[in-house]
């Protein structure tokens, strides 16, 4: 068992841990699947290409405990070599174990969480290009793929004002060199998609703002990732990350909604997608269903950074999402639509400040893995069974009658559809949502 009195400098606390296996719903022990089975048909596909599991690096690999009341509570062996180059080596060689130990497909990362500290833009390039070589021969011995890479434009002092949409021209030159570097990385390591997340991207007043020239420049430089996007030959998505504050007041990528609306403006509707996370649904007013509804409505579903806040606080606590019953709702809306193509579930999530042992990380992952195989059991439960949609159907039958077709034909209009309704007499009358009969469905079928 793995735990923080592991022997000091030792690399890898996971090395020789035994894989984590399916056991069934009936095992106790700790450290098995009892639900994600990953060769489970469901809906006619295997549970693992359903579900596309990530680990997230940063979380995970490079948060040592600290918050903004006090510092760090944990002492990874790879936290502790020697130097910068020693300390990323072995945060990797941890990493991969880990992934392994899981023996979930894919893994997440931002450019800086691969690499030692970079004090330039030509330090950085420099090490992440090295870092990129290491992570192939990783990849090439483990099987382990990548989900997705991001570049880190909100955690250095240069970016306290934004990275694309910074007031400086220099700091935004250098924050495009991070997304082209990162870009072409992700490309070349296989990954299935890369992400801006505007952390930074938005503002702290607006008595210093220039609202124009943020949203132009965002927009004119969005376009540039999508054209180097095809230049490349990625294949690849393109995603933006919703969420409407912290650590900006406002972030310009508020929602899914205001997204949809800044790509159609800009002409990127098709090009780029959205990663939705759970706790920024809450954070913005909208449940986690919502997000994920209005991103499969509009065309523009990609990915889910999976975790989920602490109802009591207003900020963005990264939890294990352990709430079947939520995931189900956001699975009934995604697995209609076909569900993720290159996107996939990525434990965006921390374990907590005092769970601090290596074996900690496990039992967390563990734990998310099998909420959301219980709500991918649940939601196809619901969707074999057809209850629900069989009810909206019905809701909605009169626009395919006679006066739906009428009052949607091309040539209605205001006056027609008005004066129908006035010379056929029509007086309208509600019918019963049936919210609560709807709800104890999604219950029944909980797993």
């Amino acid at each position: 068992m793995a735990d923080s009195n592991a022997v000091p400098g030792k690399p890898s606390p996971f090395a020789d841990m035994a894989p984590i296996t399916f056991e069934g719903p009936d095992s106790d022990n700790p450290l098995a699947y009892r639900f994600y089975n990953k060769d489970q048909k469901v809906l006619g596909k295997r549970m693992e290409d359903h579900l596309r599991m990530a680990v997230c690096y940063w979380h995970t690999f490079c948060w040592d405990g600290f918050d903004v009341f006090g510092a760090g509570t944990f002492n990874r062996p790879w936290q502790n070599p020697a130097n910068d180059r020693d300390a990323a080596d072995a945060r990797m060689a941890a990493a991969f174990d880990f992934f392994k130990v899981l023996g979930l497909p894919f893994y997440c990362f931002h450019d800086e969480d691969v690499t030692e500290a970079s004090d330039t833009p030509d330090a950085l390039s420099n090490n992440f290009k090295r870092a990129s070589d290491n992570l192939a021969r990783y990849q090439e011995e483990t099987g382990v793929k990548l989900l997705w890479g991001t570049a880190k434009l909100f955690g250095h002092p240069r970016y306290a004002a934004g990275g694309l949409t910074n007031p400086d021209p220099e700091v935004a030159a250098c924050a495009i060199r991070q997304i082209r570097d990162c870009l072409e990385a992700t490309h070349k390591l296989g990954g299935a998609n890369y992400v801006l997340w505007g952390g930074r991207e938005g503002y702290d007043t607006l008595l210093n703002t220039d609202l124009s020239r943020e949203l132009e420049n965002f927009g004119r430089f969005l376009s540039m990732v999508v054209e180097h996007k095809h230049k490349i030959g990625f294949q690849g998505k393109i995603l933006i990350e919703p969420k409407p504050h912290e650590p900006m007041y406002h972030q310009y990528d508020f929602d899914v909604a205001t997204i949809h609306g800044f790509l159609r403006r800009f002409d990127l509707l098709g090009e780029v997608h959205v990663n939705i996370e759970p706790n920024h649904s809450t954070l913005s007013g909208h449940s986690f269903s919502h997000e994920v509804a209005t991103a499969v409505s509009h065309g523009m579903m990609g990915s889910i950074d999976i975790n989920t806040g602490n109802y009591q606080n207003g900020w963005d606590t990264d939890q294990f999402n352990l709430d079947v019953r939520d995931i189900t709702q956001a699975l009934i809306e995604l697995l209609p639509s076909g569900g993720f193509d290159t996107g996939g579930f990525n434990f965006d999530a921390k374990v907590r400040r005092q769970s601090s042992d290596e074996i900690d990380l496990v039992y967390a992952h563990v734990g998310g893995a099998d909420a959301l195989a219980r709500a991918l059991l649940s939601a196809a439960d619901l969707i074999e069974r057809g209850d629900i949609q069989a009810f909206k159907d019905e809701r909605y039958a009169g626009w395919k009658g006679d006066l739906g077709r009428k009052m949607l034909a091309n040539d209605a209009s205001l006056e027609s559809i008005a004066d129908h309704a006035a010379s056929a007499g029509i007086n309208g009358k509600h019918t019963s949502g049936r919210q609560e009969y709807l709800e104890n469905l999604i219950n029944r079928s909980l797993k």
